[in-house]
């Protein structure tokens, strides 16, 4: 015996979109989601332009310079990859405003250089996309808001849950621990980081 549709499932099945709506309907949903996406790029790069300035005036006078008034942030390191000609400065903390424009230094790490590990965290899509060019023997660069150089050598990558990267900020190094989401192409966030590794090899 074969079953009725609800009424209100039947209504729906008998629509029918005229092939111009329908393409007209798909075309207006790719330009939402290109939109977001090329807005998501645009803020972060405009971001960074006056990040790069706080930073600028953070090493100039000493003092924690916010990017804008109403920031809950501030710059304290701008980190370089030479190889890649990747730039990015690195905001203190990892709260949600932070990491939306920039990295994000953990708020219990110790200062690049020093005794312990620094972890800087980002979106894989935005501030820390160059970390999937990222290999073994790389330099990263430093500086600190106090004009110090810490430069480290990327000894590896691995991926780890979360809860279970291993990392302890106040034990071993000096190194660094540059972390985002796995997979690096994903959309969704999931349990995976993918934590770039490197160790001390000077301090200016």
């Amino acid at each position: 015996m074969r079953r009725s549709l609800p009424p209100v499932l039947a209504h729906v099945r008998r629509l029918r979109f005229p092939p111009v709506a329908a393409a007209t309907l798909l075309a207006l949903a790719g330009l939402l989601l290109f939109g977001q996406g090329a807005y998501m790029n645009l803020k972060a790069i405009l971001a960074q332009i006056l990040l790069d300035r706080a930073f600028a005036e953070t090493l100039a006078s000493g003092a924690a310079v916010k990017p804008w008034r109403w920031a809950d942030t501030w710059p304290v390191a701008r980190i370089d990859v030479p190889r890649l000609g990747a730039r990015r400065i690195a905001l203190s903390g990892t709260s949600g405003q932070a990491m939306a424009f920039g990295p994000g230094h953990h708020e219990e790490s110790v200062e690049p250089g020093e005794p312990g590990i620094a972890i800087f965290a980002a979106h894989r899509d935005t501030h820390f996309s160059f970390l999937a060019d990222v290999v073994p023997g790389d330099e990263i660069r430093v500086t600190r808001r106090d004009g110090k150089l810490a430069r480290f050598r990327v000894t590896g990558t691995r991926i780890v849950r979360w809860d279970r990267s291993g990392l302890d900020p106040h034990h071993g190094g000096p190194a660094i621990a540059l972390v985002t989401c796995w997979p690096l192409d994903g959309r969704l966030q999931g349990p995976l980081r993918y934590v770039v590794h490197g160790e001390l090899i000077a301090d200016q």
